[in-house]
């Protein structure tokens, strides 16, 4: 026969004791922060460890690709296109007169690309026509591809252009001046790098949430707090709260390793940047204690967090893929993770600027998934023992 003791069903304690309660709560759980060694570790080391990888490791910049090029005839006028593919800061050129020299180096990844001048190039601009060249790539791999022939096709038409000069021929009728807005150098690392800081905040949230309280559920001290006077809305209050610091505090390191160790700009307020993250932060961890709660088990919670909120912000937030690209199902599905929230408004207050109607709807839809997910950790977290 069991005995069930109901606990926190009325609240009749006066405001100064909820106060102590719940200063009790936040001070115990913030002594565990600091005792446990695995929460300093995922808060702070591993942190570095992620902005290491996509600050240095990882690139989305197709600079100094190499290709093989071809000149089949070395007249002048071929020898001065050569010189300026040998000129541009995105090709590393090995040069040959004979494309089958490099025809093995782009089966095995030595070359991504072989631009073939050919032999009539001269003689075909001298009778007034348009001369061609040949641009051969590997197409197992799309993205090279695409660059190795779009700035092949730029750097002949840059040479043209400035052949006509030389020459003195009409220019031609449409000149385009490209202008790169808020991120002129193209550089991946300004977007790469404040993406990585949403997922550093999710392995703060809510795996280091989850883990913490389940293994308070699995040593049964879970169970003595709920025997208690506290209230569950005391008990989860509690429970965040020094994780929610710890997640800002997190997150204004990376900021801080952002700006002045990666150069990323900052060109948005710090008002912005805590709003856009305390926001974040509230679905994080409401899906750590919905995941500890449903779980009590640390191996099984750490495996929910890694399936439930670290692959799908990292790969449908649109931190690498782009979500207009995705099928039509998974782009429905990416309207509930608030990565996808954040890490747009993210990347706007480092590169951009402050965007207010932006960032007001992103803070507005992740208030409204953390608000979900703690209704549904209150009603998971069982306020009887047996």
């Amino acid at each position: 026969m069991s005995t069930e003791a109901l606990v926190g069903t009325k609240e009749t304690a006066p405001p100064t004791g909820r106060a102590r309660r719940f200063t009790a709560l936040v001070r115990k759980e913030s002594l565990q922060v600091i005792r446990d060694p695995s929460s300093i570790l995922i808060a702070f080391v591993l942190p570095l460890i992620l902005l290491v990888i996509f600050g240095y490791g990882v690139s989305l910049d197709a600079t100094r690709t190499r290709i093989g090029l071809v000149i089949e005839n070395a007249t002048p006028i071929a020898q001065d296109l050569a010189a300026s593919f040998q000129a541009s800061r995105y090709f590393e050129v090995a040069t040959g007169r004979d494309r089958r020299e490099f025809e093995e180096g782009l089966i095995l990844g030595r070359v991504r690309g072989i631009v073939v001048i050919p032999t009539n190039f001269t003689d075909v601009g001298a009778a007034g026509s348009s001369p061609q060249i040949q641009v051969i790539v590997d197409g197992s791999d799309p993205n090279t591809a695409n660059f190795v022939q779009n700035y092949a096709q730029g750097v002949v038409g840059t040479w043209m252009a400035q052949r006509a000069a030389e020459i003195a021929m009409r220019p031609p009728p449409i000149s385009v001046e490209q202008r790169f807005w808020f991120n002129p150098e193209l550089a991946s690392r300004n977007f790469l790098v404040p993406g990585s800081i949403a997922i550093v905040m999710t392995l703060v949230g809510t795996l280091l949430t989850s883990l913490v309280v389940a293994r308070e559920w699995e040593r049964g001290t879970m169970e003595a707090m709920m025997a208690t006077p506290v209230t569950a809305t005391e008990l989860l209050a509690g429970k965040i709260l020094p994780y929610f610091i710890l997640g800002l505090a997190s997150m204004s390191l990376c900021v801080l390793i952002a700006v002045f160790i990666f150069g990323v700009p900052f060109r948005g307020s710090v008002l912005a940047l805590y709003a856009l993250s305390a926001s974040f932060l509230m679905p994080a961890l409401g899906q750590g204690l919905l995941i500890s709660a449903a779980t009590k088990n640390q191996f099984l919670a750490s495996q929910l967090a890694l399936l439930s909120a670290f692959l799908p912000a990292f790969l449908l937030s649109g931190f690498l893929f782009e979500i207009n690209s995705m099928p039509w199902i998974i782009r429905i599905v990416t309207t509930i993770v608030p990565a996808r929230y954040l890490i747009p408004s993210l990347q706007s207050v480092f590169v951009a600027g402050d965007i207010w109607p932006m960032f007001l709807r992103s803070i507005a839809v992740m208030l409204t998934i953390g608000v979900v997910l703690f209704i549904l950790a209150a009603r998971s977290t069982r306020k009887r023992i047996g």
